[in-house]
């Protein structure tokens, strides 16, 4: 069975102490791949495979909603509820950089 691109929860469990695959998820983020931005946040708010990071997933779930990832609107609660106002913070001077 062929590997889909876009796939990347799939292996999720895997990546846990994996540096390299989050580097490949992060490559295909930045490229503005909706899955692999919602994968990355989702490895930033647990530390699978890099260090957790609660603003980095912040932003990266951000980056996936906007597109319409309705998971990662979700998941960017849940974590806002658990986050610090500094967190929040940085996490936001980021996302306006963006723009």
């Amino acid at each position: 069975m062929a590997r889909q691109e876009d796939d990347f929860l799939s292996e999720l469990i895997l990546w846990r102490n994996n540096p390299e695959h989050a580097e490949q998820v992060r490559e295909k983020a930045e490229a503005g791949n909706v899955h692999a931005q919602y994968a990355l946040g989702l490895m930033y708010a647990e530390g699978r495979g890099l260090k957790q990071d609660e603003s980095q997933a912040y932003v990266w779930l951000s980056r996936a909603a906007a597109q319409g990832d309705q998971d990662a609107v979700t998941l960017r609660y849940v974590l806002l509820s658990q986050m610090s106002a500094g967190q929040i913070a940085a996490a936001v001077r980021q996302l306006e950089q963006d723009h």
